[in-house]
């Protein structure tokens, strides 16, 4: 059942999403094996490390990854060695410290890491978390000066490179600011005493994967050392990496490399609700299994965005630093809330953005949609869908009443988004934009936007933005519904976590007979798959925002009919009942 030259796996040439499914690497198996062979792990594990490069003897290492061997010297940063100091002589000299941090996910753990390490040496930090709408992203001049009169140090976190003038107010009027980030730097750097961000133009790029709130975990690290040479308190810091790993899961940062090693360790001390916000949260979500990432990417992370997007700006900041449980337990409750009325934000300004994108054509480099009213909170989201549904990159901007749009883009694999929108702000196509490869924020003039998006598009087609649809689906093998057990998922679960640049394996079900479906929802199906080949065995499985696309109608109609699905395997423990289920991604009927 291999892929040859002539047949896609299982003949499966193109899918119901227009996808042909693409089987094992016959090399990936044959050293897998061998890794298997060499090392006892079960085969399927063994061609799961092979897939990622991973050699017989550097097995062990990677499926235990420690702190220990993958941390850097902090020191290697610049201006790392000057903020630790500096943070470390405020602590000592009791001065007064405010943070100015961003209003999503990675923002509010890095507030809850600075937040808990000062407390911890009996400083209570002063916070602001700008709003999206009334101050948009990043510092601004009022706030920074307002944080100025009541503080000495002010930090900007996940904030920051790109605010000269802000920062500039700040430090006229009288106040020392650091920036802690990660988003793609200028050619010049602002007026901070030490700008430590890992997207430095003059910096290696070694560790530009991480996002702010490992930054920020990294300061403390360099911090701590030089406090405990100058015989000071050292706060432990092993508790704040459930917040550095949130972080990095929900900034969609890779799980390569350090990374994978701090949401490893990270989703072991969540796993203790310790902490009362994430404890709270959780609960909220009706979170009943141990985190994985996916809990962190998909429950967690965006009920937390959600204050940003249509509610309380620090909410998720709040949170995530108190230790009141009742405190907790409210915040948390309004963050679903929030959850709640941002999905149905989101689904009116999708309904708008894909019909606009449809007539406007989407075949360039570049899909886009604006429209007047659309509520900046999610057109990030609602990019990140047309991204998906188009397959290219995809911006979505909201225009206010005075004229002005402010937008949110992704991108796909291989096309730098956010060089692209910093280059047309420098050229002034834009009033401001920056981010990331793969995501970036934008603020235009109406006037402007037709042009902006134009100059966007030749810049992305460039690049090679657009030139291909729907890419080849990966399977990394096949497996009957009864062969997908809980034991299964362990020992696939054992190479994790999964999450950007490390995906989970996927596994197709071939013919499959569909013993029934169920809609969950408006969007959602649930199917149950059963292998008569094994005595029946059944597997639940369910396609999330399946009815968004083609493929809902495809499996309600598959009913009694055998069918070949693909996707991955994960533990349910909904019910109190756990047992293995699918999460459907692809589907084809068998030739």
């Amino acid at each position: 059942m291999l892929q040859t030259a002539q047949n896609a796996f299982l003949n499966v040439d193109r899918s119901v999403t227009g996808r042909r499914w693409v089987g094992p690497d016959p090399e990936i198996e044959r050293r897998g094996l061998a890794i298997a062979q060499a090392t006892g792990l079960p085969e399927i594990l063994g061609r799961i490390l092979a897939a990622r490069g991973v050699a017989a003897e550097e097995a062990a290492a990677y499926l235990e990854p420690t702190l220990r061997d993958l941390m850097p010297d902090p020191s290697v940063l610049r201006d790392m060695d000057k903020a630790a100091e500096t943070l470390a002589a405020a602590v000592t000299g009791r001065r007064r410290v405010a943070l100015f941090s961003d209003y999503d996910v990675d923002g509010a753990a890095s507030a809850a890491i600075m937040i808990r390490w000062l407390r911890a040496q009996g400083i209570d930090p002063a916070l602001h978390i700008p709003d999206r709408i009334d101050e948009g992203y990043g510092p601004n001049i009022p706030a920074m000066e307002a944080l100025a009169r009541r503080a000495d140090l002010i930090i900007c976190l996940d904030c920051g490179t790109l605010s000269h003038e802000p920062i500039a107010a700040a430090v006229a009027a009288g106040a020392e600011v650091m920036v802690i980030d990660h988003h793609l730097g200028g050619e010049t750097l602002p007026p901070a005493s030490a700008v430590v961000n890992p997207n430095r133009q003059d910096e290696s790029g070694t560790l530009s994967q991480l996002c702010a709130a490992a930054m920020a975990f990294l300061l403390l690290v360099a911090a701590n050392r030089v406090l405990r040479a100058k015989g000071g308190k050292a706060p432990d810091l092993m508790p704040l990496l459930e917040f550095a790993a949130l972080a990095t899961v929900a900034d969609v940062a890779p799980l390569t490399g350090l990374n994978r090693a701090i949401v490893r360790t990270g989703l072991k001390v969540m796993a203790r609700r310790g902490t009362p916000g994430l404890a709270a949260l959780s609960d909220a979500a009706r979170l009943t299994s141990p985190p994985a990432a996916f809990h962190l990417g998909f429950l967690l992370g965006p009920r937390i965005n959600a204050g940003g997007r249509v509610g309380q700006a620090d909410l998720g900041a709040r949170l995530l630093s108190t230790d009141d449980a009742r405190e907790a337990a409210e915040i948390a409750a309004l963050l679903d809330g929030y959850n709640d009325e941002r999905r149905r934000i989101e689904a009116e300004v999708l309904a708008a953005a894909t019909a606009q994108a449809e007539e406007r054509g989407a075949d360039g480099p570049l899909v886009w949609a604006a429209g007047e009213g659309w509520h900046p909170g999610v057109v990030g989201i609602v990019a990140s869908r047309l991204k998906e549904a188009f397959h290219r990159p995809a911006v979505v901007i909201g225009i206010d009443a005075a004229g002005e749009g402010k937008g949110s883009g992704r991108s796909v694999e291989g096309v730098d988004l956010g060089t692209d929108i910093a280059a047309l702000a420098r050229e002034g196509l834009l009033l401001k934009g920056g981010g990331h490869k793969m995501a970036a924020g934008l603020t235009v003039a109406a006037e402007k936007l037709e042009e902006a998006m134009a100059a966007l598009s030749e810049r992305l087609g460039k690049q090679g933005a657009g030139k291909g649809g729907p890419r080849d689906l990966r399977i990394d093998g096949a497996v009957g519904p009864g062969g997908a057990t809980l034991d299964l998922v362990a020992q696939v679960d054992q190479a994790g976590p999964w999450g950007a640049a490390a995906p989970a394996p996927r596994f197709a079900i071939p013919a499959a007979h569909v013993v029934h479906t169920r809609r969950m929802g408006e969007a959602h199906i649930g199917v149950t798959l059963s292998d008569a080949a094994r005595g029946g065995a059944r597997l639940d499985a369910a396609c999330f925002r399946a009815f968004e696309g083609p493929l809902g109608d495809f499996l309600q109609s598959r009913a009694g009919a055998p069918v070949h699905v693909a996707g991955r395997l994960e533990i349910d423990d909904w019910g109190g009942r756990r047992r293995a289920r699918l999460r459907i991604e692809d589907a084809a009927a068998p030739a």
